[in-house]
Parts: structure tokens; C-alpha cells; sequence
């Protein structure tokens, strides 16, 4: 019981994307994203160091160019669980001295709801422009980016601590010939908790040179810096008219930290109306090492909890290419995709080797002056990941998805524009159904589903 029940709280790894972007990655680090979506091949604002670091070499006036943005998120990520709990037991078998199993037709239900919220994200830009040569960076959360709490637990918690409590009640009550008696969900009540966070924070700097006329590149480099926590419990007790008797008492409090190194490099090209910018992010290794405050079983099933171990938590590579066009001089329109290779970056026990393939995601925008100091824009972004029903687990799921954005810039003066941009996301509910629901042997099903909404603002400002 007690091994069966530790597995669920092993399982603590959670992922915890607040954003748009791959699995492990976020996209939205600035208010000009979510309120246009595609900006990959933006020349005219700071926020391209990000999304197009090479198409600041096309900025329009050299000089120094500055942006700060906070942005809010919540997320909801809730599962419908319905699972067998235990096999009844009819009697015992007279020739044998065990239990007569009788398949129970009755399944658990349960509602479990996840919340998860970052109600400040800041993101800081900067470039400089001098003739040919753009310097640029940005500190920005580009991985994670909250937290998220299961005040209720989750069904992997209370399924297997049912089947564990069940399975050795049953071994208790042959050993004792029938006098112990065989606990059924009804009999004791469970409480269990989970909550995670995760934040991965970067730095970014690098030089981009407009090589001809219509023609640039960049090179730099991020840094990752990763910190996140994970706290769960669950007890057992049973009824106070059955005496209340503990039965199971279990808990984790495990921080993680670790870093890594992300090379990026870009080119952006321009041919009259048209805008082609193109960036590729380079695998970053990153490692995950465990702080652990308390282990309940830190040699057992929470080994990988351990303190001072080490886990895989690797930021995949990313291609991100884009076209833009000017209609008319108020009126631009982009186009943009994203491929992110999940499947080939290093995952908690090689996770990722359950990924049918990586992160596919398509983007468009359009952006209208309405008058010289007011901008409306809008976009709409897909997202299609390779999930399965191996890959999907209660602490970290995904659904496939599609974002629409909105929102506007105000100029505030010549130097000076205000971004204010709203994000919402609406997910495909993704079914899981096992005839081994979490290893205890009967079947179950999950309907996996979740809700995002983001908003944000930014000044930007050109010295």
C-alpha cells in the first residue's frame, strides 16, 4: 500500500506553460504579441528582439530603443476522472482460505480543478542602433511562468492510494480469517493536496548587422535560469464510527533549480512591401537538481525526489519563419510558423519518447492604423502538439489549442507608445482511457481539459 500510494506523489512533475508557445516555451513576452499574435517578422519595434532579433537592423531611426511590459495570466487545468476503485469481495473460498474477488461495476466520479496564476510577468527590451550594428536584449520568463495548485489533489493521489489501501486490507483479512475487515472507499476519507511552480528566467543579448540593403542576420546567446517547487500531501483516515485510525500519511516538499545556455541566430530580409524574417533557438541542456526540505521515502518510490538529484529538463529547439506585407502604409498583415522539436529535448524518465512529434503552430496578424496615434490590431494562432495517451499524465497535460488576440497601440508621443493586448485561448479536451488506470490494474478514464486568458501592457520609449 504504502509503495503504490508513494508512486502518485513521484509523480510531482508538473509543467506548468501559462503562455502561448511549445510545450516547455513561451512565446508571449511582450503586449505587441497578444494583441497581434504573429510577429516574426516585425522591423519597426523593440519587441522584435525577441521575435525577430535580425529585423532590427530595419528599425527606423538609429538611436536607443526600450520596453517595459508586465502581463497577467490564469489558467484553469481540470480533470474529469471516472476509474474503478477496488474488486468487492464475496467471501472466501473454503478449499483455499482467500478472498472470492467479485468485480465491483460501480466507478469513482470526480471533478478535479487546477488553477494556475502568474498575475505579474515582466519583460524588459532594449537595443541599441548605430549605422549597421543593432545590440539588443531582453530579460524576460520564457519557460513556466506560475503556479499551479490541485487543492483537492488529483485522481492519480486518491486512485492509487484506493487501490493500495484496498489491496492490503484484502491481504489482511485472509491472514486473519475474515476478523480484519476489507476497506472500501466508503469506510475512510482521503485529503491530499498538490501544487507546483515553475520559472524559467533569461537573459538574452546579441548583435545583429544589416549586411546589405535588403538583407540581415543575427547572433547571440540566452541565458536560463530555472526554479520551480513542488508540495503535496495525502492522509487517510478511516471514519470516526470505525475508530479513525491513520492509514496513510504522506509528503513531499522538493525546490528544483538549474541553468543552461540557449544559441540563437536570425536573418530578416526585405523586398519592397514584403518582410521575411526567419530564427532559429538551438537545443538548450538543461538539467534540474532537487532541494528537498522533506522525502517520506527518499530511497524508495521518491528516489527521484532525493535530495541533490538530478533530472533532465531540456528547452527543445525552436524555428520560428514569417512573412509580412504593407497593403497600404496604415494597413500590414503577417503570416508565421513555429516549430518547436519537443520530442528530441530531454524529459523527467525520457518523457518526450512518447511525443508522436514535436509542436507545430501557425499564426496570423493584421495591424490597422485608425488615426497617426492610434493602432488595432488582431491575430489568431493554432497550436498542434504530438500528444498521447502515454505522454499525458494528471500533473503535466496538454490540448491541442487556438489563441485569438486583440488589442491596441496608443502613441503617446513621438517618442513614446503604449501596448495594451488581451490573449484567450480555447483548448481541445483531450480523452485518456486505460484499462490500467495509474498501475492499479482497473480501468479508468480522464477527459483532460483547461482555459487560458492573458492580458498586458507595455511602454515603450526610443531615447
Amino acid at each position: 500500500m504504502r509503495k503504490i500510494s508513494l508512486i502518485s506523489i513521484a509523480m510531482l512533475i508538473v509543467s506548468i506553460p501559462t503562455f502561448a508557445g511549445g510545450l516547455l516555451t513561451n512565446t508571449n513576452q511582450h503586449p505587441a504579441f497578444l494583441r497581434m499574435l504573429s510577429r516574426g517578422a516585425n522591423t519597426t519595434s523593440v519587441d522584435a528582439a525577441l521575435s525577430n532579433p535580425a529585423g532590427l537592423a530595419f528599425l527606423p531611426k538609429d538611436g536607443f530603443y526600450t520596453s517595459l511590459s508586465i502581463q497577467s495570466a490564469f489558467q484553469t487545468r481540470n480533470i474529469d476522472a471516472g476509474f474503478m476503485t477496488y474488486k468487492g469481495i464475496s467471501g472466501i473460498d473454503p478449499s483455499t482460505q482467500r478472498p472470492i474477488p467479485v468485480t465491483s461495476d460501480k466507478p469513482f466520479t470526480k471533478y478535479y480543478e487546477g488553477k494556475a496564476a502568474a498575475p505579474v510577468i515582466p519583460s524588459v527590451f532594449a537595443a541599441y542602433k548605430k549605422g549597421d550594428w543593432t545590440i539588443s536584449g531582453f530579460f524576460a520568463i520564457t519557460g513556466g511562468g506560475g503556479k499551479a495548485s490541485f487543492d483537492d489533489g488529483l485522481p492519480m493521489f486518491e486512485s492509487l492510494a484506493m487501490a493500495g489501501i484496498f489491496q492490503e486490507s484484502v491481504a489482511k483479512y485472509a491472514q486473519s480469517g475474515g476478523k480484519s475487515p476489507i476497506l472500501t472507499p466508503d469506510m475512510y476519507t482521503i485529503n491530499s493536496a498538490m501544487e507546483g511552480k515553475q520559472y524559467i528566467y533569461s537573459v538574452q543579448l546579441g548583435l545583429t548587422y544589416k549586411i546589405t540593403e535588403w538583407l540581415s542576420a543575427f547572433a547571440g546567446g540566452r541565458m536560463n535560469y530555472f526554479t520551480g517547487g513542488y508540495k503535496g500531501y495525502l492522509n487517510a483516515n478511516l471514519n470516526k464510527e470505525l475508530g479513525g485510525t491513520e492509514l496513510m500519511n504522506l509528503e513531499l516538499d522538493c525546490d528544483q533549480t538549474g541553468w543552461g545556455l540557449t544559441p540563437v541566430i536570425g536573418v530578416d530580409a526585405k523586398f519592397g512591401k514584403f518582410n521575411f524574417g526567419a530564427k532559429y533557438e538551438f537545443k538548450t541542456n538543461l538539467n534540474i537538481e532537487n532541494n528537498t526540505k522533506k522525502n517520506t521515502d527518499e530511497d524508495g518510490a521518491l528516489a527521484a525526489f532525493k535530495h541533490g538529484v538530478n533530472t533532465p529538463n531540456d528547452i527543445p529547439s525552436m524555428l520560428s519563419v514569417a512573412a509580412a506585407y504593407e497593403f497600404l502604409p496604415v494597413l500590414r498583415a503577417s503570416v508565421e510558423y513555429h516549430f518547436y522539436d519537443d520530442k528530441n529535448a530531454g524529459m523527467a524518465d525520457g518523457k518526450q519518447k512518447h511525443l508522436t512529434k514535436g509542436t507545430n503552430e501557425y499564426l496570423a496578424g493584421i495591424e490597422w492604423d485608425v488615426i497617426s496615434r492610434l493602432t488595432l490590431s488582431g491575430g489568431v494562432q493554432f497550436t498542434d502538439y504530438g500528444l498521447s495517451d502515454d505522454y499525458q499524465t494528471d500533473t503535466s497535460f496538454s490540448c491541442d489549442s487556438y489563441s485569438l488576440g486583440i488589442g491596441a497601440k496608443l502613441r503617446l508621443s513621438e517618442r513614446a507608445d503604449l501596448n495594451v493586448g488581451y490573449m484567450w485561448t480555447n483548448y481541445d479536451d483531450y480523452t485518456k482511457t486505460s484499462q490500467n488506470y495509474n498501475g492499479t490494474g482497473l480501468p479508468g478514464t480522464n477527459v483532460y481539459s483547461r482555459t487560458n486568458k492573458v492580458f498586458g501592457l507595455s511602454i515603450d520609449y526610443r531615447f
